[in-house]
């Protein structure tokens, strides 16, 4: 759920402002009967499912694909209990350089040998952890729900901003600038899917500071990897602003998959293990193998 609930922090490191946001075959898709709660009250029910998963969620490991304008990057990461920690293995679908996989390896030692990257890396990961508490908490508030049909066994929403919701903070006006669909899982009550688009230009500090233009958006998918456990199969993010005189865009793209899980509880250096174990196993495996003199003879 972490991935997940970081588009609030991808949008308030932007520029602007310097404060720290498909089901699989677990579930049957069977075509939900109409709900008899309220879509608010659903709402409110999926988002307490939501945090006890975040409170109780288990570790896996997966492929990230970042595609970007200038190159797709594949990484391979592992969730640990000190954050996650990855490894890059493709660029452009084609395996990285030996000089690529010695700075992975210079990039790695260092966060395990030094205090202060360590430190940098858990408060990141901790406030990460924070910022989803805080955006899970909005959303049955801050938004007005309306249901809008059933797509393969879930509920579909939209949704648009409440105008008595006291959005105080930067965070919080970000997000609450948005409007657009949600889907629900029907039997689970899990959120599957979230379309989100920003509705009318947001000024910050009535403009001379910076805005956040209209119609950009973003958007979410998850997929089920566990009986109780969600992730983040996809995101995408663009959107464009104004800070002071600047011009800025932020785009994000990114496909995750292949999840595993791995035992809870690891430490950065277990999960740094495990990360080169698989590598090591991978270009092994890649090898050519070798053919002796006595097996060459036997094939002519």
């Amino acid at each position: 759920m972490r991935v997940l609930w970081t588009v609030t922090g991808i949008l308030a490191a932007t520029p602007l402002i310097s404060c720290g946001w498909a089901s699989c075959g677990f579930a049957q898709s069977v075509q939900p009967t109409q709900p008899l709660m309220p879509a608010g009250q659903l709402v409110r029910e999926v988002v307490y499912n939501e945090l006890h998963d975040h409170q109780s969620h288990g570790y896996w490991r997966y492929w990230v694909e970042r595609h970007t304008a200038k190159e797709t990057r594949h990484e391979e990461q592992i969730e640990t209990a000190e954050g996650p920690v990855s490894w890059l293995t493709l660029t452009d679908g084609c395996p990285v350089s030996v000089e690529v996989q010695q700075e992975e390896q210079s990039r790695l030692q260092h966060l395990l040998t030094s205090p202060a990257e360590q430190a940098r890396h858990q408060q990141e990961y901790e406030e990460d952890e924070k910022r989803i508490g805080r955006v899970l908490a909005l959303l049955p508030d801050a938004f007005l729900y309306n249901y809008a049909g059933q797509e393969n066994g879930s509920y579909k929403l939209i949704f648009k901003p409440n105008p008595d919701y006291p959005a105080h903070t930067i965070e919080a006006r970000i997000f609450h600038a948005m409007g657009g669909e949600i889907w629900v899982d029907a039997r689970m009550k899990r959120l599957v899917r979230l379309d989100a688009h920003v509705q009318d230009n947001l000024d910050f500090g009535y403009g001379f500071l910076g805005r956040l233009y209209k119609g950009g958006w973003f958007q979410i998918v998850r997929t089920q990897a566990g009986p109780n456990d969600w992730k983040t199969a996809r995101l995408e993010v663009h959107i464009m602003g104004r800070a002071l005189v600047k011009s800025f865009a932020k785009e994000t793209s990114e496909e995750r998959g292949g999840f595993a899980p791995v035992p809870a509880g690891m430490n950065l250096a277990q999960g740094m293990a495990m990360l080169q174990q698989t590598e090591a196993r991978k270009q092994t495996a890649t090898k050519p193998a070798l053919i002796t003199p006595s097996e060459l003879a036997l094939r002519r």
